[in-house]
């Protein structure tokens, strides 16, 4: 596999050097100077200076000083305005520069802009809020918390965003939401929700929360999407960042970030190394009813996880400009991660009077086995400098997830172990995306306007092999032909939309239509049960917006969505590694689709931002987990009474599209910078929530029984942050995160407390950064819920990972720590506090 992706590399390169328009190219000149500091005449190294193309204003170039406050850049020759920048001070502008040959700007000096100063600190130090009628962007900035941590552990400091014990993330309480790298669906976010644990969190630029997508969206996700941008740094030159970690539980890591660009091109890479012992627990204490209604008997169940997982993860890009006015890019992705897990489940079953009755241990060994790979091919051409352009994108992408386990089995008072049951899943998946999008803006001075127009194809192929065998007294395995079956699930959703936007002077209009036809096959090969659905839906989008001046400004809008269940939802093989409480998937799921409305509200003040919004939303064939009594029984040999056997009662749980849902609710960010390098962040988000529906099943006793999950509840959550610098030049920040406690028909979720702190010191003339980080500091996160069958009463806790310490070390080179913050204010989009059309 390595040598594959080293020839397609360099096939790639090669091709895309050949397409280089060939001439006579004119010889670099050399541009030099000195740039100090006016008032104390020092040397400022990492100045910028820029030259940007006079004829073409997109193409930018320059370069950095050095410790001396040196420059010494090639160029064409040509026309540049041209500037040079350094961060709080005063830029220094030099327009309509005709180049001709070497040039010597000799020394420049820099005055400090203390109105700027201002301005920057907020950009480099704190997480910003840039409004856009379609989303909302949060620059995730040095948020020291998440240090040595991963891509979930950011966006669960995210407003308006949370990820369980599990991993599951959601948007304002729903699952239900599209998660895209770069835009687009990525092998990085894996096949299942743990690949996200993989993806360091240094790799993050920002992240963008859209919670009522626009047309130009893909319509997957009732409760929006997140949008994960990764590192591309563009200054030019080389310059990055290495970082290394230690942490306990055993946890320790490496990550490298570089980037080199000139004039004709830009390499970026992202490669990263993690190792984790992430041990957890959980507990259920069931009680079951006899007919009467009385108890008849006890079982509690404690399980042990331990997680052993080592991960490599590279993302390699190379972008190069074909000409002026178009470039190509490719990029490659490979991951792989692998590892042991165990499960440690004790049984204790007790009689009516709780006196015990047996004790029983069930150790599941799982090896694991995960591998990635992902090509991307992106084509841009512009037309102007207005932003009309055509865009062009190809993604391939396989995976693959193979478990091995085996499950051992036995009766503390018995000699001779039970049965021991092995399973093999083997999930492979291939997906291909094809997109075109063509952007045409128009109109001038007080009005504006932009055309939008795509297509975006995508065709994923998913096969499941599932394997479940039972140890025979000969020591031989045999499969079970009850559970063993293979699994294909194609989707295949070709998508076309179109959308106008319009800006007349604060008022903003956006329109705009999807259409997206959906094919999906299922097939269940050994049973050979064989289901195909077909639809064609059409999701309109509306956003309006006003300014009432600079500082407050309303948005409003309107989308349609779906949520498709994905592959652990329909995947109908269970989850054995308790034999009485089991998950199954459900091949029948059908999509649910959301009427989604939103209203928002931006206002700023000096030193404070107030961010709301109320929202609320109509769902119909809403995804529910049911649990029911199945009819089967676990008989266990009761040696102190053979002649009666524990019979514990099989729980089984599985989505099923059952409910109609009305979701309304509201939202409050407040961020607040008493001085420099303080911040204070309170979020906020509460929402009523109402389903309806009946399940009708047959119990074990062929009764018909007709449960209704009708149920209205109110839920919050809430989380604070806060920085402050301390004594020594020592940054401080803590992170409070509370959910409140959620009711449904069948379950009580209690409230959940999770708080994070870190301490981090700049060393080495700010060239690296010491950090010390503590993740679920009271060991408080957990999953605590209630849970009610006709017969069954279940009290369970479960703890995806325990307290984590991280220390974190990380080194800059040709890289401020505030250069961050200044690149992405300069290349992303200015603030962007403003209502615009970008996507």
């Amino acid at each position: 596999m390595k040598h594959l992706l080293l020839l397609a590399l360099i096939l790639t390169t090669t091709l895309t050097f050949a397409q280089r328009p060939q001439g006579n190219k004119k010889e670099p000149i050399k541009i030099t100077g000195t740039v100090l500091d006016k008032d104390s005449n020092e040397p400022l190294e990492y100045a910028t200076l820029v030259l940007q193309s006079v004829a073409d204003p997109e193409k930018i170039t320059g370069g950095i000083t050095d410790e001396s406050g040196k420059f010494n850049v090639e160029a064409a020759p040509g026309r540049y305005h041209m500037r040079i920048e350094y961060i709080s001070y005063k830029t220094h502008q030099l327009p309509d520069q005709n180049l001709t040959s070497d040039t010597d700007l000799g020394t420049v000096k820099l005055t400090l802009d203390v109105a700027q100063l201002k301005g920057v600190e907020v950009v480099g130090q704190k997480t910003t809020v840039e409004l856009h009628l379609d989303k909302k962007v949060y620059n995730v900035g040095t948020d020291m918390t998440v240090k040595g941590g991963s891509v979930t552990d950011v966006l669960d400091n995210v407003p308006s965003v949370t990820v369980d014990v599990e991993g599951n993330i959601s948007l304002r309480g729903n699952e239900s939401v599209r998660i895209l790298i770069n835009g687009k669906p990525s092998a990085l976010s894996g096949l299942n929700p743990d690949a996200l644990r993989q993806l360091p969190a240094d790799a993050i630029e920002k992240v963008e929360v859209i919670s009522n997508p626009s047309a130009r969206y893909d319509a997957e996700g009732t409760a929006g999407i997140i949008n994960i941008v990764l590192k591309q740094n563009k200054t030019v030159g080389l310059n990055g960042s290495l970082s290394v970690y230690a942490g306990h539980p055993d946890n320790y890591g490496a990550e490298v970030n570089l980037n080199l660009r000139n004039e004709n091109f830009n390499l970026f890479t992202n490669t990263s190394y993690r190792y984790r012992n992430a041990p957890g627990n959980a507990k259920f204490e069931q009680q079951n009813y006899g007919p009467s209604g009385g108890i008849v008997s006890y079982q509690n169940e404690i399980r042990d996880y331990q997680r052993q997982q080592d991960g490599f993860n590279t993302n390699f890009g190379f972008e190069y400009f074909l000409s002026e006015t178009s470039s190509i890019t490719n990029s490659f992705v490979y991951r792989n991660s692998g590892g042991t897990n165990t499960i440690d489940v004790d049984f204790y079953n007790f009689d009516a009077n709780y006196d015990p009755t047996i004790q029983r241990n069930r150790f599941t060994t799982e090896d694991e086995d995960e591998e990635n790979v992902q090509y991307s091919l992106n084509y841009e051409k512009r037309f102007n400098d207005d932003g009309h352009k055509l865009t062009f994108d190809y993604q391939y992408s396989s995976g693959s997830d193979i478990e091995n386990s085996l499950i051992e089995e036995m009766v503390l008072s018995e000699v001779n172990p039970l049965p021991s049951e092995a399973i093999y899943n083997d999930e492979g998946q291939k997906t291909q995306m094809v997109q075109s999008d063509y952007v045409l803006p128009f109109g001038k001075d007080s009005i504006k306007s932009q055309f939008e127009l795509g297509y975006r194809g995508t065709f994923n192929n998913y096969d499941t092999d599932y394997v479940y065998s039972v140890e025979q007294p000969n020591g031989e395995f045999v499969n079970d032909p009850n559970i063993t079956n293979e699994l294909l699930y194609k989707e295949y959703i070709n998508a076309a939309y179109t959308q106008l936007g319009t800006k007349i002077k604060r008022f903003s209009v956006l329109a705009g239509l999807r259409m997206e036809a959906t094919n999906i096959d299922i097939n269940l090969l050994t049973t050979n049960k064989n289901t195909h659905k077909s639809y064609v839906d059409w999701f309109p989008s509306l956003f309006l917006g006003y300014e009432i001046n600079d500082n407050d400004q309303f948005t409003v809008s309107y989308s349609r969505r779906l949520r498709r269940p994905w592959s652990r939802f329909i995947n109908p093989f269970p989850s054995l590694s308790s034999n009485t409480n089991i998950f199954q998937g459900n091949p029948d799921l059908d999509p649910t689709y959301t009427n989604a409305f939103d209203l928002g509200y931006l206002k700023r003040w000096d030193k404070v931002t107030f961010n709301t919004s109320a929202y609320f939303n109509q769902s119909s064939g809403v995804f529910l987990f049911v649990a029911r009594e199945t009819g089967d029984f676990v008989e266990i040999e009761n040696p102190d009474d053979p002649d009666n056997p524990v019979l514990v009662p099989v729980i089984i749980r599985s989505p099923i599209n059952l409910a109609d849902e009305n979701r309304l609710g509201a939202e409050f960010t407040t961020t607040y910078t008493p001085k420099t390098n303080w911040r204070l962040t309170w979020n906020l988000n509460l929402y009523q929530q109402s389903l309806r529906g009946d399940y009708t099943y047959t119990n074990y006793l062929d009764d018909e029984i007709t449960q209704n999950f009708d149920s209205d509840y109110f839920s919050w959550f809430t989380r604070l942050s806060a920085k402050i610098p301390l004594p020594a030049k020592i940054d401080f920040q803590t992170n409070v995160f509370y959910r409140g406690r959620r009711i449904d028909a069948q379950n009580i979720n209690k409230g959940a407390l999770n708080t994070s702190l870190a301490f981090s010191k700049d060393i080495l003339k700010e060239k690296a950064t010491l950090s010390l980080n503590v993740s679920d500091l009271f060991n408080s996160r957990k999953r605590r819920t209630e849970t009610r069958t006709e017969n069954v009463y279940t009290y369970s806790e479960f703890q995806w990972r325990e307290r984590q310490i991280n220390l974190t070390f990380l080194y800059r080179f040709n890289q401020k720590k505030s250069q961050r913050g200044e690149n992405n204010q300069r290349e992303g989009g200015g603030g962007g506090e403003d209502m615009n059309f970008e996507g």
